[in-house]
C-alpha cells in the first residue's frame, strides 16, 4: 500500500465567510486557525499548506467574557532603550479595531515558515462590505459543525 502525499499542486482552496458580531473571541479565533491550516479537511498534513481563505465581516464586534478587556495585554516594543509598550483589549479594539482578532489567531498558528502564507489568506473587515464577492464565498457554519467550536 502506498502512502498519500498532497501536493501543493493538488491543493483546493475555496473561500469561506464569518459574521464575527457576538462571537466569543478565543473560539472563533480557533476555529479560524483550523480552516487556515486545512485541518478539517481528510488530506491534511502538518507540512503542506492545504488550507483555504476566510473573509471575516465584523471584525471588530467579537465579545469577551470576564474582565479581559482591561485584563488582558499586549506587549509591543520599540527596539529603542526602555521602548516596551503594554496596552489592553480595550485600547486595541478602539485604536486597531481588527489587530486584536488578527493577532490571537497568529498565536494560534504554528509558528513555523507557513504561518505568513497563512495569515495572507484571513481577510478582516469591520463593517458589513468586502471586496470578495466574486468568490462564491460559503458560510464558515458548515466548516463549524465538524468542529462544534461555536
Amino acid at each position: 500500500m502506498k502512502t498519500f502525499h498532497l501536493r501543493k499542486e493538488d491543493v483546493k482552496r475555496d473561500w469561506y465567510i464569518i459574521d464575527a458580531k457576538g462571537k466569543n473571541l478565543g473560539r472563533l479565533a480557533s476555529l479560524i486557525a483550523n480552516v487556515l491550516r486545512g485541518k478539517y479537511k481528510p488530506t491534511f498534513q502538518p507540512d503542506v499548506d492545504c488550507g483555504d481563505y476566510v473573509v471575516v465581516i465584523n471584525a471588530d464586534k467579537f465579545t469577551v467574557t470576564g474582565k479581559k478587556l482591561t485584563d488582558k495585554e499586549y506587549k509591543f516594543h520599540t527596539n529603542a532603550p526602555g521602548g516596551l509598550k503594554v496596552r489592553n483589549l480595550q485600547w486595541m479594539i478602539e485604536h486597531k479595531p481588527t489587530e486584536a482578532l488578527a493577532l490571537a489567531v497568529e498565536r494560534m498558528l504554528p509558528k513555523n515558515k507557513l504561518q505568513k502564507r497563512y495569515m495572507k489568506r484571513l481577510k478582516l473587515y469591520t463593517g458589513e462590505t468586502h471586496p470578495h464577492t466574486a468568490q462564491n464565498l460559503k458560510p464558515l457554519e458548515e466548516v463549524s459543525k465538524l468542529w462544534k467550536a461555536i
